[in-house]
């Protein structure tokens, strides 16, 4: 199957488990290709065949972004160089979560969460600790009690009590021998934090182009976080909202950019604005076109804000 053919049954899913989903991201380079909101449930997604190919940098700024933007990085595929995801299995790459197509259908369309996550040494599932205490109590079992059915150690059997995970093996013996699910959900829409190990990664620097906006947007109130392989070249905050900035000469790959920001703001729920050096036209779409001289001229956020509306509604 193609990568085209991939993000387009990828799409489909998405819509039939009643997400909105966003243009597809097909300027390069690019960190995601869809986003996608269902209620307050937010996705960013990058699409490969080859899970192979994700790499560090990218995942870097999917994680970032989806600080920024409120939202979930995940990547979703079918393979990698040596073998096909498994369904129902939770997988990492440079601490984004992996999911096959399949696994995405379980949890958005049939709405059953994975079990299994893969980590260094195999696979594994979070017991729920509490729910463990609780059998073995009614059983009326020790701690070397159980330790002795499961061949581990006493403390092995408190670390699973305290919520350590416990490998698939193991998981099935508990399970089997109390005659009860014993296995919590990988909570894939909080981008399964609790099983990543990955450290948050650091902001990269401005482009020296685009340092005099970042400057003005500063200057008026705004926390700016440079991107690097987003489809905008930055996503800039204060305590009111949002705002997805691009930054070029005005041409067709910027005209394409403007849209798919358009697009990508409409799920997020925030503003976008591309700045260039000459407009003819005072927006594209729902991005407002702004000229350098004109950013230079705003004194404050609810300025620029109000630059936005007025040009995207004269649209």
């Amino acid at each position: 199957m193609s990568r085209s053919a991939l993000v387009e049954n990828i799409t489909a899913m998405l819509q039939d488990a009643g997400f909105v989903v966003s243009d597809r991201c097909a300027i390069r380079p690019k960190s995601f290709d869809l986003a996608a909101r269902r209620g307050e449930d937010v996705l960013l997604l990058k699409v490969l065949a080859n899970v192979d190919a994700f790499d560090g940098p990218t995942g870097a700024e999917m994680r970032r972004l989806g600080s920024y933007l409120d939202a979930t990085p995940l990547v979703l595929g079918l393979r990698t160089r040596d073998e096909e995801l498994n369904p129902g299995v939770v997988y990492f790459r440079h601490g984004v979560p992996v999911i096959s197509p399949d696994t995405a259908v379980d949890l958005f369309v049939e709405e059953v969460p994975p079990l299994i996550y893969a980590a260094p040494g195999g696979l594994y599932v979070n017991i729920d600790g509490d729910l463990l205490a609780d059998e073995r109590q009614r059983r009326d079992l020790s701690l070397g009690q159980l330790a002795n059915e499961l061949g581990v150690s006493r403390r092995t059997v408190s670390k699973y009590e305290d919520g350590m995970n416990a490998s698939v093996e193991v998981a099935a013996q508990l399970e089997e021998f109390f005659s009860a699910p014993l296995a919590a959900p990988v909570d894939v829409l909080e981008g399964a934090e609790e099983v990543r190990e990955d450290a948050d990664p650091d902001a990269p620097e401005a482009d020296p182009d685009d340092e005099p906006i970042i400057t003005v947007l500063t200057r008026v109130g705004y926390t700016v976080h440079p991107t690097q392989r987003a489809p905008f070249k930055a996503v800039s905050e204060d305590a009111t909202d949002s705002v997805l900035t691009g930054h070029s000469e005005f041409n067709r790959t910027a005209e394409k950019r403007a849209r798919i920001m358009s697009s990508v703001s409409d799920i997020v729920r925030t503003r976008s604005f591309y700045v260039v050096d000459r407009a003819t036209r005072d927006s594209v779409e729902g991005t407002a076109l702004i000229e350098r001289e004109e950013i230079e001229k705003i004194a404050d956020a609810d300025d620029l804000r109000d630059l936005i509306q007025e040009r995207t509604e004269a649209a």
